[in-house]
């Protein structure tokens, strides 16, 4: 144990009751408060609504420039809030959140219902093509059993591309409701993402916001603190490009969610519970399976990877284990060959990304794009396997950087899909807050293993961490 952790821990709680009296009687009002947190927010607003603006202006794609022409009426008035509440004194926490709530559900929710009674009302453009695709893939689930057509039928379609599902089975779920109910504005299947997503940001929130009585001896000092817990739900519903998805597409959205919630459930040390969010997640898209990688290392340091494992393999044979008992050609035709590149049709998912430009510029770029992507892959696994991640931060941070490298190099990719790394960067705050405070409190709460808490100051450092702080 470093010598600093040792200090701490033989002044420990005596230290705390020998302040001096001055010291623990300074009144609230004694103490600065910065307006950095604000000053934040009017930044992360004004960009916003710049964005919001030159999307509705300048777009060629119709839902896009529906969302930004609401979002810009959105953004524009919650910095306006912000700007106002710089002129007042004191901590500001709950305005700052209300505006929050404010902006999120100008930005996202309320585009989204316009766009979904438009739709249902009959005016085409109001969607993009994946919600199409979802809903369709239900009404076959319901049909026949499998939410696939083959490459021939795809063919024959007027608009092959929307006969392709390039989704694990799962997602034919959030289709179900048209399906069975036909097409009304509250069965677009947005909506039921919307909700999946913000019932995980919540569960993950409480979760992270809990105590855990086997360091802290009933203590909750190590709850991730209500700013970075702000901060996570600004990046995942106020975010422009988060807020976009949700409006327009959405299909991302609760599958990002789903291992945000698998992540805190890692942390409350609840690795069945972890293993079930993260299969969930797997069983609606492929990008959910490395992160499934990065949480496996991470429990496997705490001998929780068995009952993890269980966890995730349940969703995933529940759903992925009946359509290729019946119809394993669709999954292949539809998931692996058109995914590959290998359809009737390219996919439309052609962001001018590294990946994207050698497969389609560079001599013999079809083959070096997967190569590249393969590498890197190997890279990523080889550094897990000599450094795995000790805490949920640092997965978080495995996680992000893993899939930003995938989206970088993949030949069919979006700019869309950063969503992912944005949304992780964001909960890595309250993860680090939490994970800073098991550190710091494990020094005080009785006889600890040294060499868990040794783990945790290499990781974290002897408390909050200062990138933290700055962000609250």
């Amino acid at each position: 144990m470093s010598p600093s952790m040792q200090g701490a821990r033989r002044t420990g709680s005596r230290g705390t009751r020998s302040r001096p009296q001055a010291v623990r009687d300074v009144p609230p009002y004694a103490v600065p408060v910065s307006n950095r947190p604000l000053v934040i927010d009017l930044v992360f607003y004004g960009a916003a609504a710049l964005f919001a603006g030159a999307t509705a202006l300048w777009t060629t794609l119709d839902p896009h420039a529906q969302w930004g022409a609401v979002a810009f009426g959105g953004y524009l008035p919650a910095a306006v809030c912000v700007a106002v509440l710089l002129t007042q004194p004191g901590s500001q926490w709950r305005l700052r959140a209300l505006v929050t709530a404010g902006a999120a559900v100008a930005v996202t929710a309320i585009p989204l219902v316009a766009m979904a009674i438009e739709r249902a009302g009959g005016a085409t453009d109001r969607a993009q093509e994946e919600v199409l695709v979802v809903e369709a893939s239900g009404e076959r689930l319901l049909e026949t059993a499998s939410p696939y057509l083959h490459a021939d039928a795809i063919a024959a379609l007027p608009e092959p591309l929307l006969g392709y599902n390039p989704y694990q089975p799962g997602m034919a779920l959030f289709g179900v409701p048209a399906a069975l109910f036909g097409q009304h504005w509250w069965t677009d299947a947005r909506l039921y993402f919307l909700l999946a997503a913000a019932a995980c940001a919540v569960a993950a929130a409480r979760l992270l916001r809990g105590s855990d009585a086997r360091l802290l001896r009933g203590s909750d000092a190590h709850s991730a603190g209500k700013g970075p817990l702000l901060r996570a739900f600004q990046a995942t519903f106020v975010f422009p490009v988060c807020a976009l998805t949700f409006a327009t597409g959405g299909d991302d959205m609760p599958v990002v969610a789903l291992m945000v919630l698998a992540l805190a459930f890692a942390h409350r040390e609840r690795p069945l519970a972890a293993g079930l969010a993260i299969g969930a997640a797997a069983s609606l898209k492929l990008f959910a399976w490395p992160v499934a990688v990065v949480l496996a290392f991470l429990l496997w340091r705490r001998s929780g990877l068995r009952r993890y494992a269980a966890g995730f393999a349940l969703p995933v044979a529940v759903t992925m284990l009946p359509v290729l008992a019946i119809d394993a050609r669709g999954f292949f035709d539809n998931v692996i060959a058109f995914g590959l590149g290998h359809g009737v049709v390219e996919s439309p998912a052609q962001s001018p990304l590294p990946g994207h430009l050698v497969a389609e510029y560079v001599p013999g770029g079809g083959v070096l794009a997967p190569v590249l992507l393969g590498a890197a892959a190997i890279a990523i696994a080889v550094l897990l396997w000599r450094r795995p991640p000790v805490t949920e931060a640092s997965a978080a941070l495995w996680c992000a950087a893993g899939l930003s490298a995938a989206f970088l190099l993949m030949p069919s990719t979006r700019f869309g899909y950063l969503l992912y790394p944005v949304v992780l960067l964001g909960w890595w705050l309250p993860l680090r807050d939490a994970v800073a405070g098991t550190a710091t409190s494990a020094l005080f709460a009785g006889p600890v293993a040294g060499e868990a808490v040794d783990e945790l100051e290499d990781e974290t450092g002897p408390g909050p961490s200062l990138a933290v702080e700055w962000w609250r």
